[in-house]
């Protein structure tokens, strides 16, 4: 059975709404449309205790006011749970880019409604490679927004589904085109399963995600090689530059904050990524939570410990970095217990412990590395075991 996706937030108290990092523009039905993908509405009660927290997705509609009291029950924001929008930030003309039919767009007919759909594709030339919508004035020229490096130009990534015309008048918060979501297609038991097999054994997936590795705002920089540039500006230290292909789509916006770890492109999270990033706390909560969605969508109820239970094994070993006046070589896989006996028995002499990193090994190969020569067995001759 498919998931039906959550695409809406409803208050369980009454209280007060207040919008928290929440920028928006006006549609014409007169509701907010949320325009960055931090946003948060939270439900406060008379003495201005929060009460509820809401994250709310980009392209949401916004149902309440800043400020506005709510019941229990009432509907806070809703949002479109098959599509991701692209939204329009200001009124304007619309423009195509590179949308060309047969290289980049393609139309298709549904069966059922009739409806023809422009579908962007990849491009068959590398002339027309980058396809786009843009907003432009009575003169003819982009739209500026907010600031004045900022204009009202949005690229379409593969797969995106164009939704306005070419010269058409559009006002802000119109959506100009959407993206269907990936989850709609993996979170069955039949694409969801694989999506196991590839977490516990620690396969790459197949649309990996660049991640952040340093907290910051989110600018975009000049377009190389066909990829885009975006560039995560942290309040101190240096800033870090990513590149995400033309084709994907780049989910966070200009002016964004972002942690390190978040992804910034569609597509499945590394679990050597987090590990690497936040650490061996967060990749275990991760690995549990992705393994938990599948199995919830079904109805089937595991107790996180059985699932912590092989994570734990999956972290049993690390990596040397620096041996010191231990044992160990560089680079070396050893156990964890081993690891901290050694370097306790140098220490008790006054010598220079060693320093290590943690590994995240899948199942099949932490059980053939072990030194149970019964695990390695049993884990591919079970029935002769």
């Amino acid at each position: 059975s498919r998931s039906v996706e959550q695409a809406e937030i409803r208050s369980q108290r009454s209280g007060i709404v207040r919008y928290k990092e929440l920028h928006s523009v006006t549609n014409v039905a007169g509701f907010e449309v949320v325009m960055n993908r931090n946003a948060e509405i939270t439900v406060v009660d008379d003495q201005d205790v929060n009460r509820e927290r809401f994250s709310v997705p980009y392209g949401a509609e916004v149902r309440v006011a800043d400020g506005a009291r709510v019941e229990p029950g009432t509907v806070i924001a809703d949002w479109d749970a098959f599509a991701i929008p692209i939204v329009a930030e200001a009124p304007g003309r619309i423009k195509y880019g590179d949308v060309i039919e047969g290289d980049t767009m393609q139309e298709r007919v549904d069966q059922v409604t009739g409806k023809v759909s422009r579908v962007i594709i990849h491009a068959t030339t590398a002339k027309h490679s980058s396809p786009r919508i843009s907003l432009k004035d009575g003169r003819g020229r982009t739209i500026k927004l907010r600031d004045v490096e900022h204009e009202a130009r949005y690229p379409l990534p593969v797969g995106s589904i164009i939704s306005v015309d070419e010269g058409a008048e559009v006002t802000a918060g119109t959506v100009v085109a959407k993206i269907p979501r990936e989850t709609t297609k993996t979170k069955d038991i039949t694409g969801g399963l694989p999506r196991v097999a590839e977490l516990f054994e620690v396969r790459k997936p197949k649309e990996q995600a660049i991640v952040t590795e340093i907290d910051g705002r989110i600018s975009f920089g000049k377009e190389l090689k066909g990829k885009r540039r975006v560039v995560v500006t942290p309040e101190t230290g240096e800033q870090r530059e990513y590149l995400v292909p033309k084709a994907k789509h780049v989910t966070v916006h200009e002016g964004d904050y972002v942690k390190a770890g978040d992804a910034l492109m569609d597509g499945s999270i590394l679990p050597n990524d987090i590990l690497r990033i936040k650490g061996e706390e967060e990749l275990a909560q991760f690995l549990v939570d992705e393994i938990q969605e599948v199995y919830r969508l079904q109805g089937v109820k595991i107790n996180d410990k059985h699932i912590e239970t092989i994570v734990r094994q999956m972290l049993k070993r690390v990596r040397i970095t620096d041996p010191g006046d231990t044992k160990f070589m560089l680079d070396q896989l050893t156990e964890k217990w081993m690891f901290y006996d050694e370097n306790r028995r140098v220490m008790d002499e006054g010598m220079q412990p060693a320093s290590a990193e943690p590994q995240l090994l899948g199942v099949t190969k932490a059980s053939l590395s072990t030194d149970s020569f019964i695990s390695a067995a049993s884990f591919q001759e079970t029935t002769k075991v």
